[in-house]
């Protein structure tokens, strides 16, 4: 008996499937057989349940987390605290000779963005969370551990 609930799941599993841009019978051919098209396909019509098990191997098969193959309307809604929308940096310390080698690529961003907006006529940078989250994934850590990383060394402008 279909549920509402796997037959959300199973749109969802069909469009990641199609966004990989698979056929059933391509999705058997690839996994040797593993996943059988006609399997997949009742999971994808909500005609059969699928184990968190089989979701987290299908999941593997797909190079996809678990939590993508989730209906989204499901996930619980959750505001993360995140960083600041924006943050200033300083310019000036940023270009200075004994900046730490490690926040170079800060300044090669600056200057980048810099170029992108035309934007020469000031001392401070304005960046945006969008950017913020690009630079921490350069740094390989969270948005928040760069803000104060940059804080303790001096290159945010303060208002």
């Amino acid at each position: 008996m279909e549920t509402e609930y796997q037959r959300r799941l199973g749109n969802r599993l069909r469009a990641i499937r199609q966004q990989q841009g698979l056929t059933l019978q391509q999705v058997e051919e690839m996994s040797e057989g593993k996943w059988k098209a006609v399997v997949v396909g009742s999971y994808e019509r909500g005609d059969r349940a699928v184990s968190v098990a089989k979701l987290a191997e299908l999941g593997e098969f797909y190079n996809v987390p678990v939590s993508e193959l989730l209906p989204k309307d499901d996930l619980p809604s959750v505001q993360p605290s995140g960083p600041p929308s924006k943050v200033m940096l300083d310019l000036r310390r940023l270009s200075r000779s004994d900046l730490d080698p490690e926040l170079r690529p800060v300044s090669r961003f600056a200057h980048t963005i810099q170029l992108q907006r035309g934007d020469f006529n000031g001392n401070v940078l304005t960046i945006r969370g969008e950017d913020l989250r690009a630079l921490s994934v350069i740094y390989g850590t969270e948005p928040d551990d760069l803000v104060i990383r940059l804080e303790d060394e001096g290159v945010l402008a303060h208002t």
